[in-house]
């Protein structure tokens, strides 16, 4: 996630992502469904009617991956490599480009858990699937949490908003594990995936485009007490 396009798309992904689980809440409700992921209906015969019948969450889930990590591999000046071997040193390189990839194998993971559960199995399995989007997570916090380091001034407040978020996100997707047929907990799961998307797309604008040219101490201070997600949830 470096740059204005690291943030940028990253960023969209978790805002689609949020407004598919939106779809789907609104769906339940409406229909007062009792759980949140429809039993898949029988197959239908024939080539061209079961393709249609294919859910194509898991591969935008995958293509998204292959994406992301193709933008952070195309970003990188020199050759890309784990440790350095120069002068008899053994010194970890583009330690937060390895965070990146490991983030968007998450995405990678969760996608294939989709596809193998949605149309593979003879029979869906949400707890499968809600379990990939828990193990994301459970990864993607920590790492988080480190990037924080040698990080300051506007980045460093805009990285611990979201790391904020990810963290409720973190604890809805686990209680969705316990609790898999609550409405508030979809509503909620939703929400925070669209905050998230929407943060990590502003980051992307405040610190490297900003409208303006530049970025004042006072915007900066609105967006905060306006985007962070405690005031949100609070609203």
């Amino acid at each position: 996630m470096g740059g204005f396009e690291g943030h940028l798309y990253p960023g969209l992904s978790f805002f689609f992502y949020g407004l598919y689980h939106a779809q789907l809440v609104s769906r339940a409700l409406i229909c007062n469904a009792p759980v949140q992921y429809p039993p898949r209906h029988p197959w239908s015969k024939g080539r061209w009617a079961r393709l249609w019948q294919i859910y194509y969450n898991g591969l935008l889930k995958i293509l998204s991956a292959c994406i992301l990590v193709a933008q952070e591999l195309h970003s990188i000046p020199r050759q890309f490599v784990l440790i350095s071997k120069m002068y008899h040193q053994r010194n970890f390189m583009f330690r937060k480009q390895w965070q990146h990839l490991t983030l968007y194998m998450t995405f990678l993971l969760s996608g294939c858990v989709d596809m193998v559960s949605q149309n593979l199995l003879p029979k869906r399995c949400a707890a499968l699937e809600q379990g990939a989007q828990a193990l994301g997570m459970f990864i993607f916090l920590p790492l988080m949490v480190s990037y924080l380091q040698d990080t300051e001034g506007v980045e460093l407040q805009s990285q611990v908003l979201l790391t904020q978020a990810m963290f409720l996100l973190t604890l809805v997707v686990t209680a969705e594990l316990w609790a898999p047929n609550m409405p508030l907990i979809w509503i909620t799961k939703a929400f925070l995936y669209m905050i998230t998307g929407s943060w990590l797309m502003h980051i992307g604008f405040m610190l490297f485009k900003p409208i303006s040219g530049y970025i004042s101490g006072w915007m900066m201070t609105e967006m905060t007490l306006c985007l962070s997600p405690p005031s949100s949830v609070g609203m």
